[in-house]
């Protein structure tokens, strides 16, 4: 007799999207599109979503939440991803360990994953009890350094072509030990080397015993797994600095056409448009 699987598997991408952009909504749903097969054999709920903050303990200042909320809405439209507002009305600064506590405690039969960049998961030792976050969720790290990723396909296409993983097959012995030593000291031990392996339960008997036999003895403390797949390295920063351009040179000026084809490279076009007919990062 099967065992049941747990009600659902949910995927949280927390930011501040300032602005929300392609590659946001890339990481989002590459998570999607692998889990969805895993879901669907195991006849339980898939739910990923952005998890957008009131602001980073890292930065000073934000754009207002209502118009991170709505550009973040514009653009996961058409699209299986949401958005959770759990973190966005709070009183900053917000820190990710009491979010994924709150998560626990609202979900807490169902597998919780946590997806950042490998340039947030080498820092963890720095969040506020960062190293405690696998007490309460598996984490799913991209490799946002790769230059190579496409950028000309559009995301939020449900029609986006993605490959059946595990793409860590695809890496060399010697590049997943590069990726894995960039984690801090304390978290090596807890990469897996699927993603079948990081949502296991303890009713998944045999990748229990994959598990047991690479020495994690417990499957109640929370798994890394590192996805290599390429995917657009995009600045916030630089979407912001772009946009002032936009706003201050002449018209006139070659160099706006440019920045025009970064931006519309970059965002969805609902949010481009609703940047620029709320004047959204002018000096103003």
């Amino acid at each position: 007799m099967t065992k049941p699987f747990p009600t659902a598997i949910r995927a949280y991408l927390g930011g501040s999207f300032n602005p929300v952009h392609n590659a946001h909504i890339e990481m989002a749903m590459q998570v999607y599109h692998s889990l969805a097969p895993l879901t669907a054999e195991r006849n339980c709920e898939l739910q990923v979503s952005l998890l957008p903050n009131a602001r980073s303990p890292f930065k000073s200042q934000s754009l207002a939440p209502k118009h991170r909320l709505a550009m973040l809405k514009l653009a996961v439209q058409d699209t299986p991803i949401r958005v959770d507002e759990l973190e966005i009305w709070q009183p900053p600064p917000v820190y990710t360990i009491d979010s994924v506590r709150t998560l626990r405690q609202r979900y807490p039969q169902d597998v919780l994953i946590f997806i950042m960049g490998m340039d947030s998961a080498r820092s963890l030792d720095k969040w506020k009890q960062g190293l405690q976050l696998t007490d309460y969720v598996h984490l799913w790290v991209f490799d946002r350094s790769a230059d190579n990723a496409s950028s000309n396909a559009n995301p939020t296409d449900p029609n986006l072509p993605h490959k059946p993983f595990d793409n860590n097959k695809t890496l060399s012995d010697k590049q997943r030990a590069l990726l894995i030593n960039e984690l801090p000291n304390s978290l090596p031990a807890q990469v897996v080397d699927s993603i079948s392996e990081l949502v296991a339960t303890s009713i998944d008997s045999l990748a229990a015993q994959n598990l047991a036999n690479k020495g994690l003895k417990t499957l109640r403390k929370g798994r890394i797994y590192i996805d290599s797949r390429p995917v657009q390295k995009v600045s916030s920063t630089k979407i912001r600095n772009q946009l002032l351009t936009y706003y201050t040179a002449p018209i006139i000026k070659d160099g706006l056409l440019n920045h025009c084809e970064y931006l519309s490279k970059h965002l969805h076009p609902a949010v481009y448009d609703y940047i620029v007919q709320h004047k959204l990062y002018s000096a103003d």
